[in-house]
């Protein structure tokens, strides 16, 4: 079986494009391949800065034989009919065959389809890759109408078996393939032939190309921390760095140089953002003093000086990015030192959301949210809104303004220079985190204060404008600010009865004169959120409505759509967390089955009630136990359903006539006994345990005794006795929405 071989050979290919460029050409030549009627065993693709290869093992030497049947008109269908068919399939009609069919006799078309070369559906199919390549951006070069990333000079394309190397016949736009490539653009520029992949990577090798661009960064990688380990230093790891530099070079060089000693007493952080965002360098540090006193540079190219002149070059280029960087650290330290009033005063004049106001004014709303969530999470509520004041004025700074990335950590240092407390400092690093899933939790009390101030008064201010998330499009990031709240909220075991923050938050937000205008302009009523009203509730906002004529809206009416507005926002926290708990394995129904529970506002504890409740659940008991409450919650349903009451008031032990009827009556004095105490306690373990001991009397019950006994008086007795099994189980979880 043959082995298929495409190099598409270009300009350079920038380096983030690689990795999608790579994958489009895997998966769109070997679909392509298998659409066709070909097989194949491995394929794997490979890309350098001018180069994108994919090597296919094991192809079919042509498509297999194939023949159709396709069922057409009856025997005796009009003319036009059979014509049409017979257009169809290509065939005359003394090719047809007359079968019986359960319609009648029917023309049956037999369609041979012959095989075809690998040869020519390789170049059917490459050809098509070529031409409709997903490149984010391509261009057009000389008189042709072929578009590439960067001009496209050759197409390597050879089918390997044991007989030799066969070239594919093709050419695009005058771009023919053939067997030959070229090496290293300075070192090996000259063409040669190939005969097959092994062939092909051994002689790119040869020719100062690595290939395999892992290879590449595995060899960086390498050569860069063994060049600091020997001066006593450590490599800065940044493997989005490493990756992008893999994809810049063919034969890379690593080269250690030396940072100016008029810059080593910038922050590190400026020093690593610098280098990488200008220079592409690694930063590397004094494992000991944590400064970042040299950099690594990667060549594409070797020298007769070692590397010796693109050092000296590179350094130049450095410190003139340093001196910059220096000159916009020294401005910002003084503004720093001088209270950082001016920045105060930039941000009034930087819009934050048209309808949510200045930074400025989120900067007040986070200061004042801070305070009142500071004595729910430890943190002194005057250090709490202390920083929140300050922990976004280093979004004015000039050092920000050139590197964004760098904003809070900056706001650290700027904080320590004005003389503010550390932990004032250490809040303006982290109020951004979690950024992600795997991002650090803040756990120092006044940054968690002001990281989830920062992140509810997003999400609150965005739910009352109605800028929601809507499918895929987020374009504030509120589905991962809402990730935030939830993981420091359980990161840091917090219990905060979230939906009274939520709200108070979102009255303010409402009851200002802005809102009031969008709201005069569009009162909502079809909006999502206040279907989170229950009737008398949207009754009340109707009146309250209808009420105000010119004036601001009322009170009332403010009130309640702050109601529904952060009961809507919690379903939306609640959403988020199903799919952070679905992601810690506990079961999409057990969330549901806590979720209906009250109190559902209380992550920590919503999170507690469900892992207790999906280890009882995973026990025999416990699965036998929500089989057994199904059966009562549907046989109570039904009888209450039929004779139109409620059967809740009281089982009378008197009643019982049977052993088992009376062991449930204890079992259940016994779980309510144990159960209540644990709830008050939040021991949902323990709730859980005696819960599960129901599973036993429960069955033993179904098996003794017949609910709808002839007796009226015992079969209202027994439909009582299955309202506390319901009573009972329902006070620890829902278990109805349990499935199975």
């Amino acid at each position: 079986m043959p082995d298929l071989l495409i190099e598409l050979f270009s300009e350079e290919i920038p380096a983030r494009m690689q990795a999608g460029a790579r994958e489009a050409l895997r998966q769109r030549v070997t679909d392509g391949l298998v659409e066709a009627g070909l097989t194949y065993g491995h394929a794997r693709a490979y890309s350098t800065p001018r180069r994108l290869v994919l090597a296919v093992e094991g192809l079919s030497p042509r498509s297999p034989d194939l023949k159709e049947e396709r069922k057409g008109p009856r025997v005796d269908a009009p003319e036009k009919a059979l014509e049409g068919f017979l257009r169809s399939t290509g065939l005359t009609k003394d090719r047809l065959e007359a079968r019986d069919d359960k319609k009648g006799r029917v023309w049956v078309a037999v369609i041979d389809k012959p095989g075809r070369e690998a040869a020519a559906i390789v170049a059917e199919v490459l050809e098509a890759t070529i031409r409709n390549f997903p490149w984010p951006k391509s261009m057009r070069w000389g008189a042709g109408s072929l578009r590439w990333v960067r001009p496209l000079h050759s197409i390597l394309c050879l089918l390997t078996t044991e007989a030799g190397a066969e070239v594919v016949p093709l050419d695009i736009d005058g771009i023919r393939a053939g067997d030959t490539t070229r090496g290293h653009r300075f070192m090996a520029p000259e063409p040669f032939r190939v005969t097959g992949f092994e062939d092909y990577a051994v002689r790119l090798k040869r020719a100062r190309v690595m290939l395999d661009q892992d290879e590449r960064a595995d060899q960086i990688w390498h050569d860069a921390t063994n060049a600091a380990f020997a001066q006593g230093l450590e490599v800065v790891e940044d493997k989005g760095l490493l990756t992008e530099v893999a994809g810049l070079v063919e034969w890379p060089v690593v080269l250690m140089g030396a940072i100016g000693e008029a810059f080593l007493d910038l922050p590190p952080e400026v020093l690593q953002t610098s280098m990488k965002e200008h220079q592409k360098f690694f930063s590397v540090r004094d494992p000991k003093t944590g400064r970042i006193v040299r950099f690594v540079t990667v060549a594409n190219r070797e020298t007769a000086d070692n590397g010796e002149t693109i050092l000296k070059g590179n350094g130049k280029v450095l410190s003139a990015r340093l001196s910059d960087a220096a000159f916009f650290w020294g401005n910002d330290l003084a503004a720093a030192k001088a209270g950082m009033e001016d920045w105060r005063e930039a941000l009034t004049h930087v819009t934050f959301q048209s309808a949510l106001g200045s930074q400025a004014d989120r900067i007040g709303r986070i200061a004042a949210l801070a305070r009142e969530i500071a004595p729910k999470v430890g943190a002194d509520p005057d250090l709490a809104e202390q920083a929140a004041k300050v922990a976004k004025l280093d979004l004015a700074s000039q050092m920000v303004y050139e590197f964004p990335e760098l904003q809070g950590l900056m706001g650290r240092y700027y904080a320590a220079a004005a003389g503010l407390p550390a932990e004032v400092a250490e809040a303006c690093a982290l109020h951004y985190k979690p950024l992600g899933p795997s991002d650090e939790v803040p756990t120092a009390p006044v940054s968690v204060a002001v990281a989830l101030a920062d992140k509810i008064d997003t999400l609150t201010g965005f739910w009352a404008i109605d800028e929601t998330p809507t499918g895929s499009k987020d374009p504030f990031a509120l589905r991962r600010a809402a990730l935030g709240v939830i993981r420091l909220v359980l990161g840091n075991v917090l219990r905060i009865k979230l939906l009274d923050v939520i709200n108070s938050k979102a009255l303010r937000f409402v009851e200002n004169e802005t809102y009031n205008t969008l709201a005069k302009e569009d009162v909502g009523w079809t909006t999502e959120e206040l279907t989170y009203l229950n009737s008398e509730e949207f009754d009340e906002l109707k009146t309250a409505h209808n009420a105000y004529q010119d004036a601001a809206l009322s009170g009332d009416y403010l009130r309640l759509i702050a109601v529904a507005k952060s009961r809507y926002l919690l379903s939306f926290f609640h959403d988020r967390l199903k799919v952070h708990l679905r992601a810690e394995g506990i079961r999409h129904d057990i969330i549901d089955a806590c979720l209906a529970m009250p109190g559902n506002d209380d992550l920590t504890l919503l999170v507690r009630r469900a892992e207790a409740l999906q280890a009882v659940i995973g026990t025999e008991d416990g699965e036998n136990l929500v089989q057994g409450f199904k059966r009562a919650n549907n046989i109570l349903s039904q009888a209450e359903e039929k004779d139109g009451v409620e059967y809740s008031f009281g089982a009378d032990r008197k009643f019982a006539d049977d052993p088992a009827e009376a062991a449930l009556f204890d079992a259940l004095d016994a779980a309510e006994a144990a159960i209540g105490p644990a709830m008050e306690a939040d021991d949902f373990a323990k709730a859980m345990a005696a819960m599960a001991a129901l599973r036993a009397p429960i069955d033993a019950f179904f098996e003794a005794v017949q609910v709808n006994s002839d007796n009226e008086i015992i079969r209202r007795n027994r439909l009582n006795l299955l309202h506390r099994i319901r009573a009972t189980c329902g006070s620890v979880a829902d278990l109805t929405r349990i499935d199975g």
